[in-house]
Protein backbone atom coordinates (compact mmCIF):
# COMPACT_ATOMS: atom_id res chain seq x y z
CA UNK A 1 0.00 0.00 0.00
CA UNK A 2 1.47 3.30 -0.90
CA UNK A 3 1.36 6.85 1.06
CA UNK A 4 -1.46 8.05 -1.05
CA UNK A 5 -3.75 5.15 -0.64
CA UNK A 6 -2.94 4.95 3.25
CA UNK A 7 -3.95 8.48 3.61
CA UNK A 8 -7.67 7.73 1.33
CA UNK A 9 -7.98 4.79 3.08
CA UNK A 10 -8.18 5.43 6.62
CA UNK A 11 -6.28 2.89 9.36
CA UNK A 12 -9.05 0.71 11.04
CA UNK A 13 -7.89 -2.00 12.38
CA UNK A 14 -9.56 -4.92 14.30
CA UNK A 15 -7.49 -7.65 15.29
CA UNK A 16 -8.18 -11.01 17.17
CA UNK A 17 -5.19 -12.94 18.52
CA UNK A 18 -6.26 -16.29 20.18
CA UNK A 19 -4.25 -19.75 21.16
CA UNK A 20 -3.62 -21.77 24.40
CA UNK A 21 -3.02 -19.97 27.69
CA UNK A 22 1.11 -19.53 27.82
CA UNK A 23 1.44 -19.03 24.14
CA UNK A 24 2.16 -15.29 24.51
CA UNK A 25 -1.78 -14.75 23.14
CA UNK A 26 -1.96 -11.47 25.85
CA UNK A 27 1.96 -10.15 25.09
CA UNK A 28 1.17 -10.33 21.29
CA UNK A 29 -1.82 -8.07 21.50
CA UNK A 30 -0.04 -6.03 24.20
CA UNK A 31 3.11 -5.39 21.59
CA UNK A 32 0.81 -4.87 18.04
CA UNK A 33 -0.93 -2.38 20.71
CA UNK A 34 1.93 -0.29 21.74
CA UNK A 35 3.81 -0.09 18.60
CA UNK A 36 0.08 1.22 17.43
CA UNK A 37 0.34 3.84 20.10
CA UNK A 38 3.95 4.64 19.34
CA UNK A 39 2.53 5.51 15.69
CA UNK A 40 0.20 7.66 17.72
CA UNK A 41 -3.08 5.74 16.45
CA UNK A 42 -6.14 5.48 18.33
CA UNK A 43 -6.06 1.69 20.40
CA UNK A 44 -7.58 -0.67 22.57
CA UNK A 45 -6.37 -3.70 24.48
CA UNK A 46 -8.88 -6.18 25.29
CA UNK A 47 -7.75 -9.57 27.11
CA UNK A 48 -10.22 -12.60 27.24
CA UNK A 49 -8.55 -16.01 29.56
CA UNK A 50 -10.24 -19.15 29.59
CA UNK A 51 -10.81 -20.99 32.93
CA UNK A 52 -7.32 -21.89 33.11
CA UNK A 53 -4.53 -19.64 32.03
CA UNK A 54 -1.43 -22.02 31.06
CA UNK A 55 -3.18 -24.42 28.94
CA UNK A 56 -6.61 -22.82 28.66
CA UNK A 57 -8.23 -20.85 26.10
CA UNK A 58 -7.07 -17.10 25.92
CA UNK A 59 -7.31 -14.40 22.94
CA UNK A 60 -7.28 -10.58 23.42
CA UNK A 61 -8.47 -7.96 20.91
CA UNK A 62 -6.62 -4.98 19.50
CA UNK A 63 -8.21 -2.33 17.59
CA UNK A 64 -6.19 0.61 15.75
CA UNK A 65 -7.80 3.43 14.16
CA UNK A 66 -6.72 6.95 12.99
CA UNK A 67 -10.00 8.19 15.08
CA UNK A 68 -11.63 7.63 18.26
CA UNK A 69 -12.71 3.79 19.39
CA UNK A 70 -16.15 3.73 20.53
CA UNK A 71 -15.41 -0.21 21.62
CA UNK A 72 -12.64 -2.34 22.68
CA UNK A 73 -14.76 -5.00 21.35
CA UNK A 74 -13.89 -6.80 17.74
CA UNK A 75 -16.94 -8.80 16.91
CA UNK A 76 -15.63 -8.39 12.83
CA UNK A 77 -11.87 -9.09 12.58
CA UNK A 78 -9.84 -7.45 9.62
CA UNK A 79 -7.15 -9.82 10.75
CA UNK A 80 -7.51 -13.12 12.84
CA UNK A 81 -3.78 -14.71 14.38
CA UNK A 82 -4.53 -18.30 15.41
CA UNK A 83 -1.76 -20.29 17.18
CA UNK A 84 -3.84 -23.89 17.25
CA UNK A 85 -6.71 -25.29 15.83
CA UNK A 86 -9.52 -24.92 18.36
CA UNK A 87 -9.05 -20.99 18.39
CA UNK A 88 -9.63 -21.69 13.85
CA UNK A 89 -12.99 -23.23 14.73
CA UNK A 90 -14.23 -20.75 17.52
CA UNK A 91 -12.91 -17.47 15.43
CA UNK A 92 -12.86 -18.45 11.58
CA UNK A 93 -16.37 -16.59 11.05
CA UNK A 94 -15.63 -13.33 12.74
CA UNK A 95 -13.21 -12.49 10.13
CA UNK A 96 -14.68 -9.98 7.96
CA UNK A 97 -14.34 -11.16 3.66
CA UNK A 98 -10.88 -9.91 2.45
CA UNK A 99 -9.68 -10.46 6.07
CA UNK A 100 -6.02 -11.90 7.04
CA UNK A 101 -5.72 -15.09 8.60
CA UNK A 102 -2.31 -15.86 9.80
CA UNK A 103 -2.94 -19.30 11.20
CA UNK A 104 -0.04 -21.62 13.39
CA UNK A 105 -0.05 -24.92 11.03
CA UNK A 106 2.01 -26.34 14.09
CA UNK A 107 -1.11 -26.49 16.16
CA UNK A 108 -3.80 -25.83 13.24
CA UNK A 109 -3.90 -29.05 11.01
CA UNK A 110 -7.07 -28.46 9.40
CA UNK A 111 -7.10 -25.37 6.41
CA UNK A 112 -9.90 -22.81 6.36
CA UNK A 113 -12.60 -23.40 4.34
CA UNK A 114 -13.28 -19.80 3.56
CA UNK A 115 -11.97 -18.52 -0.12
CA UNK A 116 -12.71 -15.11 0.75
CA UNK A 117 -9.87 -14.15 2.62
CA UNK A 118 -5.81 -13.77 2.78
CA UNK A 119 -4.84 -16.86 4.41
CA UNK A 120 -0.80 -17.24 5.83
CA UNK A 121 -0.52 -19.99 6.80
CA UNK A 122 2.74 -21.03 8.85
CA UNK A 123 4.65 -24.05 11.22
CA UNK A 124 5.32 -21.19 13.68
CA UNK A 125 5.89 -23.18 16.68
CA UNK A 126 8.40 -25.10 14.77
CA UNK A 127 10.39 -21.86 13.55
CA UNK A 128 10.35 -20.57 16.96
CA UNK A 129 11.57 -24.12 17.94
CA UNK A 130 14.75 -23.38 15.20
CA UNK A 131 15.32 -19.94 16.94
CA UNK A 132 16.00 -21.75 20.23
CA UNK A 133 12.95 -20.69 22.02
CA UNK A 134 9.66 -22.19 21.30
CA UNK A 135 7.88 -18.82 23.18
CA UNK A 136 8.94 -17.22 20.39
CA UNK A 137 5.75 -17.84 17.73
CA UNK A 138 3.96 -15.16 18.83
CA UNK A 139 6.61 -12.61 17.83
CA UNK A 140 6.66 -14.59 14.53
CA UNK A 141 3.11 -13.91 13.46
CA UNK A 142 3.70 -10.06 14.49
CA UNK A 143 6.13 -10.08 11.53
CA UNK A 144 3.64 -11.68 9.58
CA UNK A 145 1.18 -9.01 10.19
CA UNK A 146 3.42 -6.49 9.93
CA UNK A 147 4.77 -7.73 6.42
CA UNK A 148 1.32 -7.84 5.37
CA UNK A 149 -0.34 -4.85 6.81
CA UNK A 150 2.08 -2.27 6.58
CA UNK A 151 0.48 -0.29 9.36
CA UNK A 152 3.76 0.27 11.66
CA UNK A 153 7.35 -0.91 10.66
CA UNK A 154 9.68 -3.00 12.06
CA UNK A 155 11.80 -0.60 14.22
CA UNK A 156 8.42 0.48 15.81
CA UNK A 157 8.38 -3.44 16.96
CA UNK A 158 11.72 -3.64 18.04
CA UNK A 159 11.53 -0.41 19.73
CA UNK A 160 8.25 -2.37 21.48
CA UNK A 161 10.04 -5.65 22.41
CA UNK A 162 12.82 -3.50 23.87
CA UNK A 163 10.64 -1.26 26.12
CA UNK A 164 8.23 -4.83 26.93
CA UNK A 165 11.68 -6.77 27.97
CA UNK A 166 12.75 -4.62 30.03
CA UNK A 167 14.45 -6.27 33.05
CA UNK A 168 14.57 -9.66 30.64
CA UNK A 169 17.22 -8.15 27.93
CA UNK A 170 18.30 -12.38 27.31
CA UNK A 171 14.76 -12.09 25.39
CA UNK A 172 15.59 -8.97 23.45
CA UNK A 173 17.73 -10.71 20.43
CA UNK A 174 15.53 -13.93 20.08
CA UNK A 175 12.32 -11.84 19.64
CA UNK A 176 13.76 -9.73 16.93
CA UNK A 177 15.15 -12.65 15.48
CA UNK A 178 11.72 -14.18 15.65
CA UNK A 179 10.35 -10.70 14.04
CA UNK A 180 12.16 -10.74 11.50
CA UNK A 181 11.66 -14.62 10.59
CA UNK A 182 7.82 -13.64 10.60
CA UNK A 183 8.61 -10.60 8.01
CA UNK A 184 10.15 -13.06 5.64
CA UNK A 185 7.24 -15.47 5.83
CA UNK A 186 5.01 -12.09 5.26
CA UNK A 187 7.26 -11.35 2.53
CA UNK A 188 8.19 -7.79 3.70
Amino acid sequence: MNKTQQRIDKINESIICAGFGGQGIMVLGKVLANAAMEKGFFVTWLPAYGAEVRGGTAYSMVRVSETAIASPVVKKATTLIVMNEPSLDKFENSLVNKGLLIVNTSLAKRKTTRKDIEVVSADLTAEAVNLGNIRVANMISAGVFIAKKNIFDKNTLISVIKDMAAGRESLIDVNIKALEKGMEIGGG
